[in-house]
C-alpha cells in the first residue's frame, strides 16, 4: 500500500542517503514512474527529498535531515497510527513493521481499535482474494480483466483501468475506466468474477466525479412491516422514515429508484410486509406473488 511504501522510502533514505529510482522500484515491485510520484507526494508533505540526474545521481534527502515528530500534534500522531492500523486490517500483507516503527517514533502504545473481516456471513470463497487483486491493480496501476454480472444477471467479460475502491451502503465498488464503454463506471465488486491483473499499465487519473448509476425516476413507497422484522427496519431505514403503530408494527415511508429491484426488495420481507401505496406498486407485487405461487400450486 502506498503509505507503507512512503514511510519505507523515508527510512531507506535516512539509512542510505542516496538511492536510485530503479532500486526502489525493484524493491517495492512497482514502476519507476510510481516511485517518482511517491517522491512528489513526499515533497508536498514537506519532506526535503529531491532527485539528482546523471552519473552517480539518485534520490536523496537534504543532508542532516531528521524526521521531527514535533511537527505533528498529539492528535495528528494518534490519527496516523489509527489510519495505519486500519489499512493493515484491510490488507493481507504484514504492515506490522511500519506500525511498530511509527509507534516507537511517537512513543505511543498502539490501541487495537479496529478489526475488519472482508468475508461475507455466507463465507463466499474467493471474495478476499478478489479484493486483494483489485487493490493490487489500483496501487500498481495495472489493467484488470474480469467477468462481470450486471443487475439483470447478464454475464460479460470486461477490461477496466482500476482507479479507486469505494465502499457505500454495505457494498464495495470499484471506480474504473471501462475500456469497452470508453467511460468511467462503478463496478460492484461482489459481481466481479475470474479477476485477473494484466501486465499492461495505464496513466489515467481519477476524475473528481463519476456518476454512480444512471438517473432513475423515483417512487415514494408506504409499506407496513411487521414488528417481527424490527431488526431489518432499524438496519435498513432511517429513523425519520419509520413510524411505529399502536400494535407495534411499523409504517415506513421511503423513496426508492423506480426499477425492477424494488419488487424483489419488497418481496424479500415475505409475509411480513404489505405495500400501502402507491396502488400500482401494490398491484405489481400481487401479480408477482401469484406467479411465484404458480411455481408451487395450480392457480
Amino acid at each position: 500500500m502506498q503509505i507503507n511504501r512512503l514511510f519505507e522510502i523515508v527510512y531507506i533514505l535516512l539509512e542510505k542517503k542516496t538511492v536510485t529510482a530503479k532500486e526502489l522500484a525493484e524493491r517495492f515491485e512497482v514502476s519507476i514512474r510510481t516511485i517518482y510520484r511517491d517522491i512528489d507526494v513526499l515533497s508536498s508533505a514537506k519532506i526535503p527529498v529531491y532527485a539528482n540526474k546523471g552519473k552517480g545521481g539518485g534520490i536523496c534527502l537534504i543532508e542532516d535531515f531528521v524526521f521531527d515528530k514535533a511537527i505533528l500534534s498529539e492528535e495528528e500522531q494518534s490519527q496516523i497510527l489509527f489510519a495505519l492500523q486500519g489499512m493493515e486490517k484491510m490488507s493481507n500483507q504484514n504492515g506490522q513493521a511500519v506500525l511498530e516503527k511509527m509507534s516507537t517514533l511517537f512513543h505511543k502504545n498502539r490501541t487495537n481499535w479496529i478489526d475488519i473481516d472482508l468475508s461475507s456471513w455466507g463465507n463466499v470463497s474467493g471474495h478476499d482474494r478478489n479484493f486483494e487483486l483489485i487493490k493490487e491493480a489500483v496501487l500498481s496501476r495495472k489493467v484488470l480483466q474480469f467477468v462481470y454480472y450486471n443487475s439483470a444477471g447478464e454475464e460479460r467479460e470486461r477490461q477496466a483501468e482500476p482507479l479507486q475502491i469505494y465502499f457505500r451502503d454495505k457494498a464495495w465498488y470499484l471506480k474504473a475506466y471501462a475500456r469497452d464503454r470508453q467511460d468511467y463506471r462503478f463496478f460492484k465488486m461482489a459481481r466481479m468474477k475470474v479477476v485477473q491483473i494484466l501486465d499492461e499499465t495505464f496513466e489515467r487519473e481519477l476524475p473528481e466525479l463519476i456518476e454512480r448509476e444512471p438517473h432513475f425516476a423515483t417512487v415514494k413507497l408506504v409499506v407496513e412491516i411487521s414488528k417481527k422484522q424490527a431488526y431489518r427496519v432499524y438496519d435498513e431505514f432511517e429513523k425519520e422514515n419509520i413510524k411505529q403503530m399502536p400494535n407495534g408494527d411499523f409504517l415506513v415511508e421511503v423513496e426508492f429508484p423506480e426499477t425492477d429491484w424494488i419488487y424483489g426488495y419488497i418481496l424479500s420481507f415475505g409475509e411480513f410486509a404489505k405495500v400501502v401505496a402507491p396502488e400500482y406498486v401494490r398491484n405489481e407485487v400481487k401479480k408477482r406473488l401469484r406467479r411465484s405461487l404458480g411455481n408451487y400450486f395450480k392457480i
